[in-house]
């Protein structure tokens, strides 16, 4: 068994919030990301990355593409969860402060980003 206390390299702070990232191994990772009120992650993608996620608290606007290829709304709530397939677009807004744990295939350098409110590329 291996136990671990966070350290600072384990925190990344971004515009919308940050993401702890508590697992990352050559099989998969595992995040938790706080989103505060209004603020929104990039419209993006991913190439291989497939990725599940749960509210924990606050809410979640998701923007999720559907299978004919047109963008729906769902509001997240604590305790729901979704899975996102490599080359769909998504986005998360929170609504509420945000709390929600992010598990996915370990390519975490995976994103093709869309839009960003923030000017990424």
């Amino acid at each position: 068994m291996e136990l671990r206390k966070l350290d600072k390299s384990q925190l990344v702070e971004k515009p919308w919030g940050y993401e702890i990232r508590f697992a990352i191994t050559d099989k998969y990772l595992g995040k938790l990301i706080h989103v505060n009120k209004g603020e929104m992650l990039s419209l993006q993608y991913h190439v291989r990355k497939d990725e599940s996620l749960m509210v924990v608290n606050g809410v979640m606007e998701l923007e999720l593409e559907a299978d004919d290829g047109t963008m729906m709304r769902k509001v997240l709530e604590p305790g729901e969860s979704v899975r996102i397939f490599p080359g769909r677009k998504h986005r998360m807004k929170a609504i509420e402060d945000l709390d929600f744990f992010e598990v996915s295939t370990p390519e975490i350098d995976d994103v093709v980003r869309l839009e960003d409110k923030y000017g990424r590329v």
